[in-house]
């Protein structure tokens, strides 16, 4: 990778932020129209995409987010109201904006033409529109603006000329240079911002309009903002007969004509009332960074290595008495721990990045189904690995999208049935240990038993008549082509969504599981791993292989009794009075080496059960480095994964859903045999 950035690239980078915050202001603004902070964060959004869009040279973006932030400009006056048709557009306009920033030559001009109009419709003064309180300027006014940038404003790109140009335009500016801490010419830097400004400002727009041209550059900025009063019995100015506006580029110099260079040549006057003064922020030079992902995936692979060396090196010193030797092993260890903790604490990411994206759709698709459904988020603040985040998007969309279609009932049924007409859905996620888990809850009519019953038996997935537990019967609509829907929509039916997510959240090495009540609502729970780079496992020995079972899952370890009880041809133990079936390893791979005196019982727990596996010898906890399937083991279903020991060797990481749903299909076997 080059030194030099793309600045392009750069502004993309930025404005997938900047757009997420538009999208977000919106919804909120949707649902609170006369809430001023929304308003805001949406104008502050389209100002910075406009003005640096027009920086980076992406024009056909910037001159159409400027019929959008004029249109909002004119909302924060009071000359229009955020009703929901404008707010629709305007989320439409957001998404084309997408387009001309990612990839303007894809851009459909009808599109933006079409969405321009419509704005243009709607952009009219509502007769109900409120005027912001103390937002206004019924007649032109005076103000006196001082600023002075920061150091270092030119090295970082800043450039005062547009500022000044900015404010001119805004009506009549008679402006003065401040040179009273330029240095002498021996000292001067000329990269460095030694000149301040005053301007008196003669305008019809209110303050907030001012304070907005510093909108870049205001936490950087010493800015002072007072108005000036007029002498008894003088006229109002007329913002009107200031000059025409200059081009950006105009030299500096030009500004004596207009304003003088000096503080003779300001209007004598005296503030009205105190100056509003806007401090710049003692903020660190840099407290944040952009790095491509790539080099924190590098960076992961680095420290995994780093922990598989210090294995190595533990297993050679193990027999050592040279206590310096295993002093130094035991830092190494410490820090290669702590370097871990770092580079997996930089990968992770607050899942509110990940929910925050679902309020649009549940907006979109609540309309397009005629229903009204309200979300909620909690735990937006739980983190998770950055590549779970990138891959846990489409399941959830299909989650969402199944919910909203065939869970929640339109707003009749729901009233007939002694509900609220207004649905509910919720998203949330917790910690739960070494796992985190992120529930899907609506209050709608819940799965149907017997139809997913009907169904299974139709697709020959069950046999008429057998048992299920409900988790059992719900993990079948899981299952490729399953589907109950009695009619077919562009939502969902078609049976293949959550076959997605099931995919999906084994591939992450997850769970799901599912509960619903009749008339109440379901309940979709997903258990997920906080990394997919390093797991903390435990070695086992089967046989002469070694295999590591996930930390998370393990409960307890205990001794095989010399007869594991046997009830309906399944093994089963007596853990403190409660029976817990058991599956021997050793049989499910096929194991044909002898098997040791005393066997031991790894205690885990799938789901809502627990679940005893037999192996040779526990070896202990190991923290593994998870490295990926080669393509000719892609297919074997009981594995999630390798790692290499300390002395070199490979060991495969179970996969605890597929090793217990292959030990119970090897027992039904053996039981119909």
């Amino acid at each position: 990778m080059t030194g030099h950035a793309d600045p392009g690239q750069i502004f993309r980078e930025e404005s997938v932020e900047l757009l997420a915050d538009l999208e977000a202001a919106l919804l909120r603004l949707e649902q609170r129209p006369t809430d001023r902070d929304p308003l805001d964060t949406a104008f502050r959004a389209l100002h910075t995409i406009k003005g640096s869009g027009a920086m980076f040279g992406f024009e056909a973006a910037a001159s159409f987010t400027h019929h959008l932030e004029s249109a909002f400009d004119r909302m924060r006056r009071g000359e229009l109201s955020a009703t929901p048709a404008l707010i629709g557009i305007a989320l439409a306009a957001k998404d084309h904006i997408r387009i001309l920033i990612d990839d303007p030559a894809s851009a459909d001009a009808a599109t933006g033409e079409g969405l321009l109009a419509r704005l243009a419709e709607q952009s009219v003064a509502s007769p109900d529109a409120a005027q912001p309180a103390g937002d206004t300027a019924e007649e032109p006014a005076s103000w006196r603006i001082r600023f002075r940038l920061a150091p270092d404003a030119l090295e970082r790109g800043t450039n005062p000329l547009l500022l000044l140009d900015e404010l001119q335009g805004l009506g009549k500016a008679e402006i003065v240079a401040l040179t009273d801490t330029v240095p002498p010419l021996e000292e001067l830097e000329p990269t460095r911002c030694h000149i301040g400004w005053e301007v008196v400002l003669t305008t019809t727009h209110p303050r907030s309009t001012i304070e907005d041209v510093f909108i870049f550059v205001i936490d950087e900025t010493e800015l002072t903002i007072e108005p000036v009063a007029r002498p008894a019995g003088a006229a109002a100015p007329d913002p009107a007969a200031a000059p025409a506006r200059p081009s950006p580029a105009e030299p500096a110099a030009a500004t004596e004509e207009r304003g003088g260079t000096g503080p003779a040549a300001m209007p004598a006057a005296i503030p009205a009332t105190a100056p509003v003064i806007v401090p710049a922020k003692a903020q660190p030079a840099a407290n944040s960074i952009r790095v491509p992902a790539e080099r924190l995936d590098d960076l992961m692979d680095q420290v995994g290595e780093l922990v598989i060396a210090h294995a190595r090196l533990k297993q050679l010193i193990a027999d050592s008495l040279d206590l310096q030797i295993k002093s130094v092993t035991e830092e190494i260890e410490r820090l290669s721990n702590g370097l871990r903790d770092i580079t997996m604490g930089i990968r992770m990411v607050p899942v509110g990045s990940l929910f925050g994206r679902f309020r649009r759709l549940v907006r979109d698709l609540s309309q397009e189904l005629g229903k009204d459904v309200q979300l909620t988020l909690s735990g937006e603040e739980t983190e998770l690995d950055k590549t779970m985040i990138e891959r846990l998007n489409d399941p959830l969309v299909h989650i969402i999208r199944n919910s909203l279609d065939h869970g929640l009932e339109p707003a009749a049924e729901r009233v007939a049935a002694g509900k609220p007409g207004q649905g509910q859905l919720h998203l949330s996620a917790r910690h739960a240990g070494t796992r985190v888990l992120m529930t899907i809850r609506d209050d709608g009519r819940g799965l149907d038993r017997d139809r997913i019953r009907a169904k299974a038996e139709e697709h020959e997935l069950i046999q008429p008549g057998v048992k299920l537990s409900d988790a059992e019967l719900f993990q079948l609509i899981f299952h490729p082509g399953f589907s109950t829907a009695r009619t077919l929509t562009s939502v969902s039916g078609r049976g293949i969504g959550m076959d997605v997510v099931k995919r999906t959240v084994d591939a992450l090495r997850g769970t799901i599981d599912v509960s619903s009540t009749p008339g109440g609502g379901t309940e979709i729970t997903l258990g997920l791993p906080l990394t997919l780079a390093i797991i903390d496992g435990l070695l086992v020995r089967v046989g002469q292989g070694r295999y590591v079972i996930p930390l998370f899952a393990v409960e307890e370890c205990v001794e095989l009794p010399p007869e594991g009880r046997r009830h309906s041809g399944r093994s089963f133990l007596n853990i403190r009075d409660s029976l817990v079936p058991f599956l021997r390893l050793r049989d499910c791979f096929g194991v044909t080496h002898p098997p040791d005196p005393y066997q031991k019982v790894v205690i885990i727990s799938n789901g809502d059960r627990r679940v005893g596996l037999v192996v040779d010898q526990v070896l202990g906890d190991h923290q593994t480095v998870i490295k990926s399937m080669s393509k000719l083991h892609a297919d074997v279903a009981n594995f999630s994964g390798a790692t290499i020991l300390g002395d070199g060797s490979v060991a495969l990481i179970l996969d605890i859903a597929q090793v217990v749903a292959a030990g119970q299909s090897q027992d039904q076997r053996k039981e119909a045999s």
